[in-house]
């Protein structure tokens, strides 16, 4: 499927697909199925492509009858990742998104202004390392 979307272009099959996601219980013979799957676009954006039966979110009504339908939907990187824990095991949101923190890890909040370019450095770099900025980071302090 493809779609513009605030000038955009969101398509299924060029766009990597980062994991999908099918309700336990549910076959796409019921009018209440729906599956979903993660996407990532080329120059780094997600998107949720939805498609289900007349009952489901992505059903399509016309008058009284309810069919098939899907949708795209963009996704900001932190919607990705909070669908992607909901919805994925966790190799697969590693593989995604990198190693989050281990579980007790003391960690603090800390907001910072950076240049854009270091922004798109830092990206560039969880994407190659599969690991969280928070941790790339920690690293780079680390190391000194």
């Amino acid at each position: 499927m493809k779609k513009v979307i605030n000038g955009a272009l969101y398509n299924t099959e060029t766009a990597l697909e980062i994991g999908e996601s099918e309700p336990a219980g549910y076959n796409r013979s019921d009018f209440s199925y729906f599956c979903e799957t993660l996407y990532r676009t080329k120059s780094g954006k997600y998107f949720l492509h939805g498609k289900g039966g007349g009952n489901s979110r992505y059903g399509e009504w016309h008058g009284n009858s309810g069919g098939w339908g899907e949708q795209i939907r963009p996704y900001t990187p932190q919607e990705a990742r909070e669908w992607a824990e909901k919805n994925l095991d966790g190799d697969e949101y590693i593989a995604a998104f990198g190693e989050p923190d281990e579980a007790g890890d003391e960690k603090t909040t800390l907001n910072l202004t950076v240049l854009s370019t270091t922004k798109a450095k830092l990206e560039q770099m969880r994407e190659n390392t599969n690991k969280s900025i928070s941790a790339i980071i920690d690293d780079i302090v680390n190391s000194f």
